[in-house]
């Protein structure tokens, strides 16, 4: 019984993953209305370069989870088949598109003509690799802690808490400012009391799963207090986020960058929580 750290590696890849979907989300939306400026556009693809930073970040994580991350390749072996192999395929495809998109535009490479297509097709592809995520767990019936809508749900929610946060402050970044950016607080904040409320439903559905010798609600006995500090960190980063426009401001970059490490770091509680939950039908596994 424990928190889940022992899998930080997946934990900072999930969350990293799908912080960096919703970001790049939004950024392309941004992009899409036409309504930024040559050198606006310019700015928010060069700001792209920090999600694929952190994509590779998720990557290099990824592999210290296995036996032996010179074999990464072998966890490919299966795809269409196996949901690991489906979901580093997809990472990876979502990774490769959209990074080499990133260059292209980068290097004035990109017709203007095929912007367009890499920006959707690489944002259905995020939205892929999300859910291909969940069904790495959620396909499991033996884990009966994993077995349940709230997986995608949470999984999603990080999406839509983290996606929004990390896509204004690279648009802070590359000086882009308007209405439309007022609405990403909104999605956040709505996010987060939807991630409060399945909080609080897990819970309370914890006391009903149990194995023949091992109660759900025992796996992480601090389920309470961690899941509160949780959200106490998000909360305080959509503050730090929302505050300054409550005076008639935009936070900066710094109070941004700041407001999105509470952010992660409680995205990453939750994620210890959601693996330390881990339990098989019949017996009990150690953590």
């Amino acid at each position: 019984m424990g928190s889940g750290w022992h899998e930080w590696p997946l934990m900072i890849f999930t969350v990293f993953g799908q912080c960096v979907a919703g970001g790049f989300i939004v950024l392309a939306l941004a992009m899409l209305t036409g309504n930024l400026s040559r050198q606006q556009e310019k700015s928010v693809v060069t700001g792209m370069f920090f999600l694929w930073v952190l994509m590779g970040i998720a990557f290099v994580a990824s592999t210290l989870h296995l036996g032996s991350p010179l074999r990464a390749f072998n966890s490919l072996n299966r795809v269409g088949a196996s949901s690991l192999s489906n979901e580093i395929a997809s990472g990876a495809i979502f990774f490769a598109v959209g990074g080499l998109g990133w260059l292209l535009a980068a290097l004035g490479k990109l017709p203007q003509a095929l912007r367009g297509i890499w920006l959707v097709l690489t944002m259905v592809l995020g939205v892929v690799f999300v859910w291909m995520m969940v069904r790495v767990y959620n396909t499991i019936d033996t884990v009966p802690t994993w077995y349940s809508v709230w997986t995608p749900l949470s999984f999603f929610l990080t999406l839509f808490i983290g996606g929004p946060l990390l896509g204004y402050l690279l648009l802070r970044a590359a000086g882009v400012e308007g209405r439309a950016m007022r609405l990403l607080p909104a999605v956040s904040m709505l996010a987060l009391l939807a991630s409060a409320i399945v909080v609080v439903m897990q819970g309370s559905e914890l006391a009903t799963i149990h194995s023949s010798i091992q109660q759900a609600s025992a796996l992480v006995p601090a389920y309470g207090s961690l899941m509160a500090w949780r959200l106490v960190l998000l909360a305080l980063a959509l503050a730090l986020w929302v505050a300054p426009q409550l005076k008639g401001r935009q936070a900066g970059v710094p109070l941004l960058c700041l407001a999105f490490v509470l952010l992660v770091a409680g995205e990453l509680i939750g994620r210890g929580v959601f693996y330390g939950l881990h339990m098989t039908v019949g017996m009990a596994i150690a953590s």
